[in-house]
């Protein structure tokens, strides 16, 4: 065996230098990643960064143009998706109206040439893992959106795949049902403890249900991490801003040795700021709006002063939007039923940790 294919070896999925043409038009360019057995992984990213079209050449419906694909230690780069022993679910649930919940969940295995036993057998299985027993003899027409979602899911997973891939598969749901879906979606994930690429351009679904997060952006991975490593530790500009919600504020160097520089009347010190940013030079900041607080402010805090421009109420949380000399800074508090929250056109003192800042100039 030589280096490489030993080294793909040790991971279950491995895409190594995968690129992706339509015409002269670069889609995917030069991806790679190690996917651990088990893993639940998400590409995350806007529409047309490349995530789906990794997603089906893994899948076997587009082919690379140039780079390999190794499951489980076997190159599968040239091979059709019929002998990848992959599941997909796709965001449109796919299913075929003509067929009960029963007969959609056992084609696959009925393709394969299984024995009605077994086709049965699996079917049972599958409905219960799902939460559906005793919807085997339903159409699709006659189930809800989240209903035939899980039914997709079941289908995929029929046949024991070894790779499961999910296409945005709650982007048609309505808000309360993708939470409760992709809750069960995970529990499944886990209790199988089978291997997961799922794609979105929903950070909260990427934030909930992942092991590790691929942020794409134009055809490239700007990061791979951990929930909380990507949200609290962005590696780059595009990451930051695209993953939560961000408070931008220019600031201008003072002292480039120091660390320090000035911002809305208050001096930073002690930050990490790119090399060759010099003095007076413009540098912009960034604070997430739960690292921003009312009251008074701990020793060292970086304390300002500005006017409300807007109060949104948004249930559990109050995110208010403080007008600091042009700029606008959010905060999020907790809603408190006996504490009327402040009203626009209110002055008002917020502080944030120096630690919480974000320094996005040359990332």
């Amino acid at each position: 065996m030589s280096e490489k294919s030993a080294a793909a070896a040790e991971h279950f999925l491995r895409l190594e230098g995968i690129g992706k043409k339509f015409g002269s038009n670069a889609v995917v360019k030069e991806v790679d990643i190690a996917i651990e057995p088990g893993e639940f992984v998400s590409f995350l990213g806007p529409s047309g960064c490349g995530k789906t079209t990794i997603l089906r050449m893994v899948a076997g419906f587009e082919r690379p143009t140039s780079g390999r694909i190794i499951v489980d230690g076997r190159d599968v780069t040239a091979l059709p998706p019929n002998r990848r022993n992959v599941g997909m679910v796709f965001q449109a649930y796919a299913l075929f109206p003509n067929m009960t919940v029963a007969g959609n969940i056992g084609f696959g295995l009925k393709i394969a040439r299984a024995g009605h036993a077994e086709v049965d057998r699996r079917v049972a299985e599958m409905l219960e893992l799902i939460g559906l027993s005793g919807f085997e003899k339903r159409y699709p027409f006659e189930l809800s959106g989240g209903q035939q979602q899980r039914v997709a899911l079941a289908r995929a997973l029929a046949a024991r795949p070894a790779l499961l891939l999910l296409d945005e598969p709650l982007s048609a749901l309505d808000a309360k049902i993708r939470v409760s879906l992709r809750e069960q979606i995970r529990s499944i994930q886990r209790q199988l403890g089978i291997t997961t690429i799922f794609v979105t351009h929903d950070q909260e679904e990427a934030l909930s249900m992942s092991d590790r997060i691929v942020v794409m952006n134009a055809g490239r991975i700007e990061q791979i991490g951990t929930p909380f490593e990507v949200y609290n530790h962005p590696a780059t500009r595009f990451a930051a801003s695209f993953v939560g919600t961000l408070s931008v504020l220019n600031a201008t160097v003072e002292e480039p040795a120091a660390g320090s520089v000035r911002v809305a009347g208050c001096m930073i010190e002690n930050l990490a700021l790119p090399r060759g940013a010099a003095k007076g030079a413009q540098l912009p900041l960034a604070v997430r709006p739960e690292a921003v607080r009312f009251g008074k402010a701990a020793e060292g805090d970086i304390r300002i002063s500005g006017e409300i421009s807007d109060v949104d109420f948004l249930g559990s949380v109050i995110r208010i939007r403080l007008r600091v000399q042009g700029e606008l800074l959010s905060l999020d508090t907790f809603n408190d039923p006996s504490v009327e929250p402040p009203r626009r056109g209110d002055r008002i003192d917020v502080s944030f940790g120096r630690e919480s800042v974000l320094v996005l100039e040359g990332q």
